[in-house]
Order: structure tokens, then sequence, then C-alpha cells
């Protein structure tokens, strides 16, 4: 009989539910969080369940702001925010320890949830300490009522840890050995919010968010020479067409290049580097310049930048390999020189006469850009504190501002070099990095990310200009990076450096062996002991065998446990039973102890103290009947002489 309060078992669904949703939480934006936090919270202090009709109210007012959070998008991160207000509006309503069974079996969703979205060590220790709150309260509702506060609390830890423990061996087996796919067996949605990394379009000021952003967009370890910090620009997306204010690109750009023949020939020594990349949800690999191949299992883009067929939400791993120095090889066609030409002639007029004053004053290409370069590094600034531009920006940024970030500098150079007939395009990307010291990589985060310039010289191909790193160094004014390009972290390097250097270098060991352990490490894993190919059959094969034996280990373990923690009273009945049985009066399984001794009553001598026997064991073993040690002992000790007895008598 259920005797557990209405109150207790809300409270312990609050709590329960909260567990489940702590990785969420690091997930969840912060309105979100607190509103589950509010929901969790009334379930914790009120005495009952409130009426269905408010438990509704709170229910759409819940949705409505979750709709306004996310902008009415839909994804993964979206659907796990509803599946943790839904458990929480579960714990609101909750009055019966069904409710609460209910509350539980729907929680353990919720740190997966979290998983599909992060599978950083922090997110897995919050689902794995949730996964333990969550058996033990498993154990605490398991007879049908709440056995809170009553609950042995250390007793049942070490169970959990125990189960747990020889967990571990099977979970590790099908970690390292269960045939690994390239894509999952069914489709993950995206993240509703944008993915982080650069997108389709710059205009100025739409980066100030990325451009404050200390999260990390990719570590990379180079093979041999690290390249010097003027060579390290990361290629992303390249962007062409300019409607006055704003750069973008189409999606026919993306598209895998044709030409056989590279557009450029390498010159010099090359580089080689592991890149690892944090989740985009876009389909574009930062890539070193210039990069000739593209890695395994993705593609070039005629305009070299690295695509793959799905959006990156993974943490996804590659090798690359970069020229540093590539020198002109073929011609650049008429429809691509048109496009990368082209403006609009009614916007930012005194820009193109300038510009066509400056070339026509020039001897040559070359010198008209050296006159540009200078120009920018004698007057102009680099800030992030600029104004919202109108409609002629070019205009403003270079004859009144004359101050601005690297949005403004590509987006001006680029109309400077086209209104003088130079096809210029805007290359978007990060530039620079941090060195771990523990883990000799480069840490770029999203605040690295950058715009440059890349010109077509006859003869040269396209050449890369940076016109925001030629501001000179005391013109930078209040910028996050002490200095274009090179190693930044958090501005400087400060007192807590060595801690977040650390952490960073644990979580990048995780994600290179765990998150990142892929078919391709599983083949190395196997050539390491010599196999050079291995099946998915034979994987599987060796799966199986392997399971069966750590089975059939632990269930030995467990089997010998048992039988050496059996109480002296357990093993004393059990032996009995034994002698009853090799005299061919075995005991049934759906017998109780009365039940057997009262299907022998008056066959033999020993029927009598066979029941009182019984009688007094499961008084002892069932009905809570408390015996002292004395009584115990003589009990032991009847079952042993009634033993000696059944042995030496004949069959009944």
């Amino acid at each position: 009989m259920n005797n557990t309060s209405t109150a207790t078992i809300r409270k312990a669904a609050a709590v329960c539910a909260l567990l489940a949703a702590t990785p969420l939480l690091l997930q969840m934006p912060s309105t979100m969080v607190l509103c589950l936090l509010g929901i969790l919270l009334l379930s914790f202090i009120l005495p009952s369940a409130p009426n269905r009709f408010v438990v509704i109210l709170v229910l759409f007012a819940t949705l409505a702001l979750m709709l306004l959070e996310y902008r009415g998008g839909f994804g993964r991160d979206v659907a796990a925010c509803m599946l943790a207000l839904m458990l929480g509006l579960k714990c609101l309503e909750t009055k019966s320890i069904r409710d609460l069974r209910s509350v539980l079996g729907f929680s353990l969703f919720l740190p997966f949830a979290a998983l599909l979205n992060n599978q950083s060590p922090l997110s897995l220790s919050l689902s794995l300490l949730s996964l333990l709150c969550w058996l033990f309260l498993v154990q605490a509702c398991s007879t049908g009522t709440l056995l809170w506060p009553k609950i042995p609390v250390l007793q049942s830890i070490k169970r959990m840890a125990l189960h747990l423990l020889f967990a571990l061996p099977m979970a590790a087996a099908l970690f390292w050995l269960f045939p690994r796919i390239s894509t999952p067996l069914w489709g993950l949605p995206n993240l509703s919010s944008q993915g982080m990394g650069l997108g389709d379009s710059m205009k100025p000021g739409q980066w100030l968010d990325t451009l404050a952003d200390d999260r990390i967009a990719f570590r990379v370890k180079f093979t041999g020479k690290t390249p010097a910090p003027q060579q390290r620009y990361w290629r992303g997306p390249v962007l062409w067409d300019f409607n006055g204010i704003e750069w973008t690109r189409r999606d026919i750009d993306s598209l895998q290049k044709i030409a056989i023949e590279p557009n450029a020939k390498a010159t010099g020594a090359t580089i080689d580097y592991q890149l690892s990349l944090e989740p985009t949800e876009r389909n574009y690999l930062p890539a070193l310049d210039w990069p000739l191949v593209a890695p395994a299992d993705y593609y070039l883009s005629d305009e070299l930048t690295v695509y793959s067929d799905k959006p990156i939400q993974k943490i996804t791993q590659y090798s690359g390999q970069a020229y540093l120095q590539p020198q002109a090889s073929a011609v650049l066609n008429f429809a691509t020189r048109q496009r990368a030409l082209a403006y609009p002639l009614g916007f930012n007029k005194r820009t193109q006469a300038l510009a066509k004053q400056w070339r026509a004053q020039s001897q040559n290409e070359r010198a008209y850009i050296e006159r540009v370069m200078q120009w920018i590094e004698r007057d102009f600034s680099y800030t992030l504190a600029t104004e919202e531009p109108g409609i002629n920006a070019v205009d403003e940024f270079l004859f009144t501002d004359k101050k601005g970030f690297c949005q403004h500098f590509s987006s001006s150079f680029a109309i400077l070099m086209r209104a003088a007939g130079i096809p210029t395009r805007i290359v978007t990307g990060y530039v620079g990095g941090y060195k771990n010291p523990y883990g000799e990589y480069w840490m770029l985060y999203q605040k690295d990310a950058h715009a440059w310039n890349e010109v077509w010289l006859e003869n040269e191909g396209w050449v890369r200009f940076d016109p925001t790193a030629a501001v000179a160094p005391e013109n930078i004014l209040d910028t996050i990076q002490t200095n274009v390009g090179t190693e930044q972290y958090f501005g400087e390097k400060g007192l807590f450096s060595p801690i977040f250097d650390y952490s960073d270098f644990i979580k990048s060991n995780w994600n290179d062996w765990v998150v990142g352990f892929n078919a391709a490490r599983q083949e190395n894993l196997f050539k390491g002991i010599g196999i050079q190919q291995i099946q998915r059959w034979q994987l599987l094969i060796l799966l199986i065998a392997l399971s069966s034996v750590l089975s059939y280990g632990i269930f030995l373990f467990l089997n010998r446990k048992i039988k050496a923690n059996i109480a002296p009273l357990e093993a004393a009945w059990l032996n009995l039973l034994a002698t009853f049985e090799r005299k061919d009066l075995a005991k049934h399984a759906h017998e109780t102890a009365l039940d057997f001794a009262l299907r022998h009553t008056d066959k033999a001598a020993w029927s009598k103290p066979l029941l009182d026997i019984s009688q007094r064991y499961s008084n002892c073993r069932y009905a809570n009947s408390v015996l002292s040690e004395p009584d115990i002992h003589l009990l032991i000790e009847d079952m042993r002489a009634l033993g000696k007895q059944i042995q030496s008598s004949s069959r009944a």
C-alpha cells in the first residue's frame, strides 16, 4: 500500500527532472533555463498539483516563449529544449507513484538529447551524474512506494557503482569493435539557430558578434614546420557579388571543381597539417591557403574552397596540404573576369572617381595596389566601434570615418580595385591562432574570423592582399585582438591561461580518441597489431565472441560473490533443500517454504520438525520477524540436525 504523500512524490519528480536536465542547461538559452527552473521550483514547493487549466496556460505560455527565443526555427536544440520543458510540466501535474515512474522514464531521454548536440567531457560527466541519480531514484520507488528517506543511501550507491563497473568492459568492447559507419542510421536535423562560422554574405557590422566570440572554431596540428603568422590564412567561402552594401555568393560557387588542371601551379615548400573542426552546421571546411588537393571525402570548388556534401554537424577531423606561394598557369575566363569586375555604378561615386584617377596615374597594376595599401597604412585605423553605414558605405569609410575592421577594409579595397579595372574577390576565413603549449597544436577562435582580398594579376593569377593587416600597429584602437594576424588568447596571455590551456588540451584529446573515433581510426587500431584490413563481419564476430567471454566472466564472478555473501541462515536452508533433493524430495520452484513442508505432512518422522523449521524460517525471512542471535543460531542448528536425520533415513 502506498502511504507516500503527494508532496514528497512531487519533490522527487522535480529533483529527478532537474538532474536529468543538467547537461541540457549548458546548451539552452538563458531565458528557457530560467523558465524550466521556475516550473521545477513550483513543482517542488506546491503541496498539490495545480488545476489542469493552469497547467495548459503554462504550457502555451512556455511554447510561445520558446518560439520567440528561437525565432520560429526548429532543430535538434529546439526539440531538446521542448523535451525538457514538457518533462517540467509533467512534474507540475505529478500526483502518484505512477506519475513519478513516468517522469523517471522520460527523464532518461534528456542526457541523450544533450549528447546529440555536444559530446564534450563536461556534457558526458553531467550525463553520467544524472544517470547515477536516475538509478538511485529508480531503486527508491522500485517497491511501489517511495522509500526515501528510508532507503540505505551508501548501500544503494555501492550497488550502482558495482553495476556500472561491470558494464564498462561491455561498453568498451562496443565502442572499439562495433563497425563504424560514416553516417548515422537516422537523419539528425540541423540546429535551429545559425551555426558557428562564416556565412554566405558579409556587410559592415555583421561580424561584431563573431569577433567577440571566444568559442573555438578549430584546432590545427602541423606535421612539420609551422608556417609564419603572415602565412596562416585559413580559407573559407569566397564572395563575389556586391549590391552596394552586402557581399554575397551563389550556390553554384560551391560546386565541385570541373577543371582537371588547377588554376595555379604550386611552387615552394608544402605544409601538412591535421585539423579538427568544431560543428558549424555549414558545408565549407577551413583549409590553409592554398589548398590544391581536397582532403579525403571532400572536394574543392573552382575558387579553391573545401566543401562537404552535408553540413558539418559533428567534430570533423581531416588532413590537409597547402602550397604557400602559388604561381598562375591559367587564364581568367571572360565570364569570371566580368563577375570579378562588377559593382553598382550608382553608389560610392567618390570611390570610383578616385580609383580611376589613381589608376591612370600609376605605371601598372602593382603600382596602383601599392599606392592604395600605403594610403591605408598612413591614414586609417582599426576599431570595432563603428557606426551603422549609409547607402554609400564605401565612400563614408574611405573619406569620412577612415576607421573600421576587416569587413570595411576588404569591401572598400575590392571596390577600389574593380573601379580601376582590376578583377577582385573577397575571401572569408580565419587568420592567426594561438599555440597551446601543452598539446603543441594551434587553436583558432571564432573571433579570429577575417576577410581579405584576392586580386587577379596577369601572369600571376589570384594574389592575396590583406588591407586590414596594412593598418599601422599604432593605429589599432579598441579591438579584442592586440594585433591583426598574430597569436592571441583573450587579448593577451593572462594569469589563468595555463588552466584554460590544459583544459582545452584534455578536450582536444577527448575529441581525438572518443568523439573523432571513426571507421578510419578503427582500421588504424587493428593495423597497430598487424591486421592490415578487417571487414565489418569480422568485427561483428570478434565483438560477439568478446562480449560472450565478458558476460560469462561477469556471471561467474557475481555468482561466486552471491554465494560467498549468503547469510548463514540462508546457506543452512539451501543445504537442507539440497539434502531433500538428493532423496528425490525436491522443493518445487513455485512452492513457498510452508507449502513445501505442508506437502510432506505426516509422511515421516521428520515432517513435524520440517513444518516447525519452515514456519520459523518464513517468519524470519518474509514476515519481518526479528529474531535474536541465539534464536537464529538455534534455527540453523535445527536445520543441520534435520538434514542429518534425512540423510540417515530411508526414502519416504
